[in-house]
């Protein structure tokens, strides 16, 4: 029989194997590109992508914003946005509350409250997020009216356009490199596939069906890079095709 001395060496060498192994486990990427008044692209991050911070999902995930979408940048480097002027400058100020706030539980929070705002068509009330989340507006209205938010939104321009294979529509969602199409909606079970460390609990309810081909419809809930799709609130700023120079 085992002497005690023994047996504890044991159990701590397995459990130091154990830690180091969960240790060593790389978090998945995780990137939404998306635009911010895409009304697909603000129902997924209200009502599916937040849940990652509630169930624990995003202990496992290196996730990443890019509020770009399916703007286009002019030879003149100014910036033309898909639903108009607006889209631009919020596309910009999430930009800069990202760079402002790198902690993603802190810009996501900021990015969660404007995003609820688009999807009741309230949008242009965003600065009240500031308040609501308690997040101190200064750093960034600098980064917008200093010019800063332009140069991020080129950066996340060129990532954008360097995408492989390229985005075809927004919401896009890329775990580990590799697009959801239009199962994005599910993208927590190619979390869980991905990681190859100890599962969190959110993976245990998490469907083992995943469709890494999803071809894209007629009817399914994405805004193309090659049309616009517009909720009513937002019709009537679309038909004026002002183009704002960022």
């Amino acid at each position: 029989m085992a002497s005690p001395r023994l047996l504890l060496a044991s159990l701590l060498l397995s459990y130091l194997c154990f830690a180091s192994s969960q240790a060593s486990a790389p978090k998945v990427s995780l990137a939404l590109y998306y635009e911010t008044l895409c009304p697909y692209c603000s129902r997924f991050m209200v009502n599916h992508l937040a849940k990652i911070f509630d169930d624990g999902l995003i202990s496992i995930v290196d996730l990443d914003l890019i509020p770009y979408g399916n703007a286009r940048v002019n030879s003149n480097a100014s910036i033309a946005c898909q639903h108009g002027t607006y889209e631009c400058l919020l596309n910009t100020v999430e930009a800069c509350a990202i760079s402002v706030w790198p902690d993603v539980s802190e810009h996501f929070k900021f990015i969660y409250c404007v995003e609820q705002l688009v999807v009741v068509g309230k949008y242009k009330n965003w600065e009240t997020c500031f308040q609501e989340t308690g997040l101190d507006s200064t750093a960034v209205m600098k980064c917008y009216e200093s010019g800063c938010g332009k140069k991020l939104e080129l950066q996340y321009a060129a990532k954008t356009d360097a995408l492989q294979p390229p985005h075809k529509y927004v919401p896009w969602v890329v775990v580990d490199g590799q697009p959801l199409y239009e199962d994005y909606e599910n993208f927590e079970s190619y979390v869980c596939q991905a990681y190859t460390g100890d599962l969190p609990k959110a993976c245990e309810v998490q469907p083992l069906t995943i469709h890494p081909k999803w071809i894209a419809s007629s009817s399914d809930q994405v805004t193309y890079t090659d049309g616009v799709i517009i909720p009513p609130v937002m019709r009537k700023e679309h038909d004026m095709k002002i183009k704002m120079l960022i």
